[in-house]
């Protein structure tokens, strides 16, 4: 009977079910907040509704300064000019469609079976939005080609080379708007010179010199550095939805999800291909 009733609690919408899903929908939004490298890097200054397909990131121009009364014998000021707007269109769409068997109910519980396949959805996301994320930097970045022979003089030439960037949009960048995504072989090899940062909510990270560094297995270079920012990754999630799978006595979990990826600042994203 207590099988029965498990299974009957999966399909019921009026009570348990939404309040489940609605806690492991939360848990699956936390995971892959934690879990991908992209959503610590990525542009969140973004305008619109990713639902709505498509959001837009501004980037100004830089502001001059003229002698006092320019703007009051033209009778105007400087428009603010925005040549940098970039439209990102959540054109990628993806499913997780996992039919659920009445023997898949009955040998487990409905909330470990839900949290279980959860976990594993938000192992699937996080691991397709990083390796999106890195694919469009890695094909927006210009490639350096370091002096040094060490890795810890190669890093420092990216790290340099982001740094005195000039152009209309950036006047140089400091160190701590800069971050570095490491090959594991590079990051191994420079682990023991990094150092543990405590932010300010209670996380931490390491750093090299003052930039984040990262280890980083869902890219083809060895070194990928960007100012935090450059490149965009809006991802409109859905949730869960179970549904009867018509002329069966199975159930079918549903994830829907889309996203767009495109670099916003490619000025500001350098890479040192991998050593062969």
């Amino acid at each position: 009977m207590a099988r029965t009733n498990a299974y009957s609690i999966f399909q019921d919408k009026s009570k348990q079910t939404p309040d489940l899903l609605k806690e492991v929908y939360g848990g699956l939004i936390e995971s892959i907040q934690k879990g991908a490298l992209s959503v610590q890097l990525k542009n969140q200054r973004l305008s619109g509704n990713p639902a709505a397909g498509s959001v837009e990131v501004q980037r100004y121009i830089n502001s001059s300064s003229k002698d006092y009364g320019t703007a009051r014998a033209a009778g105007e000021g400087d428009q603010i000019i925005n040549q940098g707007k970039v439209t990102v269109n959540l054109s990628t769409r993806r499913e997780i469609v996992e039919e659920l068997t009445i023997n898949d109910v009955q040998q487990n519980t409905v909330d470990g079976l839900v949290a279980s396949r959860t976990a594993n959805h938000a192992d699937t996301v996080v691991r397709e939005l990083d390796y999106a994320f890195f694919t469009v930097a890695e094909a927006a970045a210009s490639t350096v080609t370091p002096t040094a022979t060490d890795v810890q003089g190669i890093i420092e030439e990216v790290i340099q080379t982001i740094e005195t960037t000039k152009n209309d949009y950036v006047d140089g960048v400091d160190r701590s708007l800069i971050a570095l995504s490491l090959s594991p072989a590079f990051y191994g090899e420079i682990r023991t010179e990094l150092d543990t940062i405590e932010g300010s909510r209670g996380e931490s990270f390491v750093t090299y010199h003052g930039v984040r560094v990262f280890s980083n297995v869902r890219q083809t270079a060895d070194v990928v550095g960007m100012v935090i920012g450059s490149v965009a990754q809006p991802v409109a999630l859905f949730e869960y939805a179970p549904d009867r799978i018509p002329l069966s006595n199975d159930m079918a979990l549903n994830l829907f999800f889309q996203y767009g990826t495109k670099a916003v600042t490619p000025d500001l994203i350098v890479k040192v291909e991998a050593q062969s």
